[in-house]
């Protein structure tokens, strides 16, 4: 496998952010890259040279300010005041695994020579990451309209030295990073804290990671969910494929059929029934997992182009001549895309919690609570509860950000997406789900015991087998506590490959 990565306009994948950053890959600039940022760093320099009428975030003042004109002495120091007074992030601090996608997506926003930054300001970008030195960024602050403010400043004061980095292990001024490493600090040009500053790379990486992660957690729904279907005894018939070829939706015929392949030769499944039906948790499963497959797909679309993208304010055209400000930098898209894919992450969650419930209800031959000796034993009483509990808290955290918008900038900013709040409660989700599907597992791997000494197929007992060296079965009351924790371990543990 290559151990670089250039940052080139060719079409930056989810699954090539994946490659890179857990990976373990390091970036370079392609030379088509360097041509495009000196060019239009270039063509700045003359224009400043030669132009005195304002030019919005380079020569004025930014937001309500932007009638501010600035004088040419002045426009360093204007971009570094933008990025000290936009620092104003706080809450949780940014998981490293995201800060290192926002790094990615920033330089590659950069490259396309349509922002006017230094090569030298790239390129340190680009040293932060190889390096692992990441700033210390917050979880809350932005409004996902003016880009990304102030999570971007805090990416962007280690180029000034300024702020705090992880490095080593640890948190630590960038001052004494920089100078260990021997690097001085940038000093801004026109328009490069601007171009630092606005931009969608927080909602985007928020994005990225969790459109990696729901990816797998949409195949593993479906893994044990099908371990469920064994241990509840379950009929096959709903996954035929007749019924989803007269109803085509796109993820509801592939899950049918991933569920025909699971459950293949499986003799629990193919042993006769006394009951005609199922409940709906296990019957619907196509058509409720492949809706939250066909949501996930048109994130991902929404997500590969904004990653490919120009998110900055005003943008340079060298060849036009232009300078245009507009509103690239609007998270609209993006927060309409993670509201939606919250939704669809937390209706996983929302089933599988039901077939928890059905597992532990003393049903089709199965000892209440999944266990023997019930009353002297509680069994799986209160996982279900838990899951309960993380179930009814996705369904909170799936109320739309985006429908909501609050003035700012003196009215200047009138409409803003909160798509970075829709992203960081997304995430949230997205752990939630992983902790659900943990639950469920533990319970379906339990109920299926009961069916023994009949097998499922192949694939779920490989499955099952690989589980049991990390959770053993559940034979009288013990602190299940760690059981779930492990639960959660083993599906972290996996790697999917992605289409």
């Amino acid at each position: 496998m290559e151990t670089i990565h250039y940052i080139s306009s060719d079409l930056l994948a989810l699954e090539t952010i994946n490659e890179i950053v857990f990976q373990g890959k390091q970036l370079a600039l392609s030379e088509e890259a360097i041509v495009n940022i000196e060019k239009c760093r270039t063509y700045l320099d003359d224009k400043m040279k030669s132009h005195s009428e304002p030019i919005y975030g380079i020569n004025t003042g930014f937001g309500s300010l932007c009638n501010v004109k600035i004088s040419n002495e002045n426009l360093s120091k204007l971009q570094e005041n933008l990025v000290k007074s936009h620092a104003c992030g706080t809450g949780e601090a940014v998981p490293h695994e995201i800060v290192k996608i926002m790094l990615l997506l920033k330089i590659q926003s950069l490259s396309y020579g349509h922002s006017g930054v230094q090569l030298l300001t790239v390129q340190r970008l680009i040293d932060f990451y190889n390096h692992d030195i990441l700033p210390l960024i917050y979880t809350q602050g932005s409004l996902g309209a003016s880009g990304d403010l102030a999570p971007l400043a805090h990416l962007s004061l280690p180029l000034l030295g300024e702020g705090e980095v992880y490095c080593d292990g640890f948190r630590q001024p960038a001052a004494k990073v920089l100078a260990k490493m021997g690097w001085e600090p940038i000093v801004l040009q026109s328009k490069e804290g601007l171009a630092l500053l606005n931009g969608t790379q927080f909602m985007s990486a928020y994005g990225a990671y969790c459109l990696l992660k729901s990816q797998k957690i949409a195949y593993l729904a479906d893994v044990i969910g099908a371990i469920s279907l064994e241990g509840f005894d379950g009929r096959i018939e709903p996954f035929t494929d007749l019924i989803h070829l007269i109803r085509p939706h796109k993820g509801q015929v592939q899950t049918a059929e991933h569920f025909r392949d699971l459950l293949e030769d499986s003799q629990i499944i193919a042993q006769s029934k006394a009951h005609v039906q199922d409940p709906y948790s296990f019957r619907c499963i196509p058509q409720v997992h492949g809706a939250s497959k066909d949501a996930i797909d048109y994130v991902k679309k929404v997500f590969r182009t904004e990653i490919n993208s120009v998110t900055d304010n005003p943008n340079i055209f060298v060849g036009e001549d232009l300078i245009i400000s507009g509103g690239n930098f609007h998270g609209q898209p993006l927060a309409l895309a993670l509201d939606f894919l919250g939704i669809a992450l937390s209706e996983l969650g929302s089933i599988s919690e039901r077939r928890t419930y059905q597992l532990i209800s003393g049903l089709r031959g199965l000892p209440p609570f999944l266990v023997n000796n019930p009353g002297l034993n509680s069994g799986f009483m209160i996982p279900q509860y838990t899951a309960a509990s993380i179930a009814s808290q996705n369904k909170q955290l799936a109320t739309p950000a985006s429908i909501d918008s609050i003035v700012s900038s003196n009215g200047q900013e009138d409409h803003v997406s909160m798509g970075a709040n829709a992203a960081t409660k997304t995430l949230r989700i997205v752990e939630n789900v992983e902790r659900i599907l943990a639950i469920e597992l533990f319970n379906a791997s339990q109920a299926i015991e009961f069916r023994r000494p009949l097998q499922s197929s192949d694939f779920i007992e490989s499955f099952l087998k690989s589980y049991r060296e990390e959770v053993s079965l559940v034979t009288e009351d013990r602190i299940l506590h760690y059981d779930i924790e492990k639960s959660i371990a083993f599906l972290n543990s996996f790697q999917i490959d992605f289409d």
